[in-house]
């Protein structure tokens, strides 16, 4: 079957992405801090790790890692994110309920205004 055949497929097999990598990047890196930036073609997402205790005028950090992103693949990001964190609200919302053990004085509210 040929590369043209194959798109007018209505039930194309499904495809699942293998990625490996090594022990150091599989213990990722921690930031505090990021910024995001753009271009005419892509966007940049600075990760860096910030020391915020040092009340000098000139907060210290270091990057740490620097991602370059097409805009399409952004929009996925974001999607991405926006649902996990959703599932992360939802499961810290039912571990907060005074019927599940929380709810003790510590819990906090994380929804926002504008989420009606």
């Amino acid at each position: 079957m040929g590369y043209y055949e194959h798109m007018d497929d209505p039930n194309p097999p499904e495809r699942h992405i293998n990625i490996h990598f090594s022990p150091e990047i599989m213990a990722g890196v921690y930031a505090n801090f990021a910024n995001v930036s753009h271009s005419d073609y892509e966007f940049t997402i600075t990760f860096a790790r910030v020391d915020h205790e040092v009340e000098d005028e000139e907060i210290p950090g270091v990057v740490v890692s620097r991602i370059n992103l097409s805009a399409k693949f952004m929009r996925e990001l974001i999607d991405a994110m926006q649902d996990n964190y959703s599932k992360w609200q939802t499961r810290e919302g039912i571990r907060n309920l005074p019927e599940s053990g929380g709810g003790t004085g510590g819990s906090q509210d994380y929804s926002t205004d504008d989420e009606e």
